[in-house]
């Protein structure tokens, strides 16, 4: 009976480890709402068995096998939560995935001389953000008529004019003054503000937005960190 039960106890330990032998590393660093490192959060992840670390200089690591998790990251201050977060990671392949974790103040401890309602706030947010894009696909629509219009009315050689290289200047001018103006919008908000926002405030797709970051990114004027679905873009301090 005992070589039996020493059998099946290897045998668990067998199926247990080959979980992890061809496991994925989910990897990070925790923040606070300033943007710095935190050396002494709490993160765990919902594996089999769960794995619990404290972040060391704001870093941590997780060695996982295929699939879904959650990742919570928590800031204790004389046993009271004083910050938390909460995020979800799909782990499909081996490889090395990088999750960010930004921790927001708890709010049952409550912001001194600040009543906030986030389910009103999201609410409102969200509201507006639809309004914003109706207003836009709306702009967008009206132009490409119009300029659909003006160029059937107008002769070839008009239309080489339009097109010509003396327009391109003025294109690639424009194109700057939306870099300066997205450098301004960043330090009006402080040094630090979304991607989103940026849309909110830039008339331009998403895509040329991104491509602009990228841009400002590049020339070391910006530092992009991702958050969930969204970025953080950060204006670096000799700007």
């Amino acid at each position: 009976m005992g070589k039996f039960m020493k059998l099946i106890c290897l045998l668990f330990l067998a199926i247990f480890l080959s979980n992890y032998a061809s496991a994925a590393t989910i990897h990070g660093t925790a923040y606070d709402l300033s943007l710095k490192k935190l050396g002494n959060a709490r993160v765990e992840i919902n594996t089999t068995p769960k794995q619990l670390i404290v972040a060391q200089n704001g870093s941590y690591s997780f060695n996982v096998p295929d699939g879904s998790y959650t990742i919570k990251a928590q800031l204790l201050q004389k046993n009271s939560l004083i910050a938390s977060v909460q995020e979800n990671i799909t782990v499909k392949e081996d490889g090395s995935y990088v999750l960010d974790l930004i921790l927001f103040p708890d709010i049952e401890e409550g912001i001194e001389g600040i009543d906030i309602d986030l389910n009103e706030n999201i609410a409102e947010t969200r509201n507006n953000g639809i309004l914003i894009g109706i207003f836009i696909l709306a702009v967008f629509v009206i132009v490409l008529a119009l300029f659909i219009y003006f160029k059937k009315t107008k002769s070839k050689k008009q239309q080489v004019i339009i097109a010509g290289p003396k327009d391109e200047p003025k294109i690639a001018e424009k194109e700057g003054d939306y870099l300066n103006q997205m450098t301004e919008i960043i330090k009006k908000e402080g040094g630090r503000t979304t991607q989103k926002d940026i849309r909110k405030q830039i008339p331009l797709s998403e895509a040329k937005i991104s491509l602009m970051i990228a841009e400002l990114e590049h020339k070391g004027v910006i530092e992009k960190i991702k958050k969930g679905r969204g970025n953080i873009i950060i204006l670096k301090k000799n700007q």
